[in-house]
């Protein structure tokens, strides 16, 4: 956890240095966090540019996402980067069958159903009775949001295109091309790239947040 919180710190001086943000937070100490700037920096992007992020980044970002906490150090996940406009194309074709509401073709500038996303991570984890996989692939998830953040790169979580190439027949061939070890379940997809749009934070609900005394 500690080595995690300190590569996505480095990463987010880097991050801030380039001049991204424009928001410093005060954590009472007189010194600004770059870890705490980063994370509410961060949004969910649903518009990209064509640039193709290079893949050196997306290996460091997947290397955060699996320094991420999981239960007993276990690991039990993998991670298939997607960088190829092939598959997109080809996954694209089968959610307009499956899904057509998350294709957006009219949209200006459409790609492809990953929300327009250059390059993509699918992970994968195996059932387990104390559902402790999928809590570990949401703290995987969230790492490689705050990572690919921090190096000026927006995500998008989605899961229409997970669930169309888990359970859709017409896409089994690009299901078998991530190639997961048997028992492994693609779970979800975070869509990565570079972001053609700012969107604003949404409000929190910070009346959530409660001390028990």
């Amino acid at each position: 956890m500690k080595t995690t919180i300190n590569v996505l710190a480095a990463f987010a001086i880097i991050f801030l240095a380039a001049g991204c943000c424009d928001k410093a937070v005060d954590t009472g100490t007189g010194q600004e966090n770059p870890v705490i700037e980063n994370i509410m920096a961060r949004r969910s992007v649903r518009r990209y540019t064509d640039q193709a992020v290079p893949r050196d980044l997306l290996q460091k970002i997947a290397e955060c996402g699996v320094n991420a906490p999981n239960a007993m150090n276990r690991q039990e996940w993998e991670l298939r980067i997607i960088d190829s406009k092939e598959y997109f194309d080809g996954v694209t074709a089968v959610m307009k069958e499956a899904m057509p509401m998350m294709v957006k073709e009219d949209e200006p500038g459409f790609r492809n159903a990953f929300r327009n996303a250059t390059a993509a991570i699918a992970v994968a984890c195996p059932d387990d009775r104390s559902g402790m996989n999928l809590i570990n692939v949401g703290l995987l998830c969230e790492n490689i949001c705050l990572a690919a953040e921090s190096l000026g790169l927006g995500t998008v979580v989605m899961g229409g295109p997970a669930a169309v190439l888990a359970n859709n027949p017409a896409a089994a061939t690009y299901l078998d091309k991530l190639g997961f070890s048997d028992g492994y379940k693609l779970r979800i997809v975070v869509g990565i790239g570079y972001p053609d749009e700012e969107p604003e934070a949404k409000p929190r609900d910070l009346g959530k947040i409660k001390f028990v005394d």
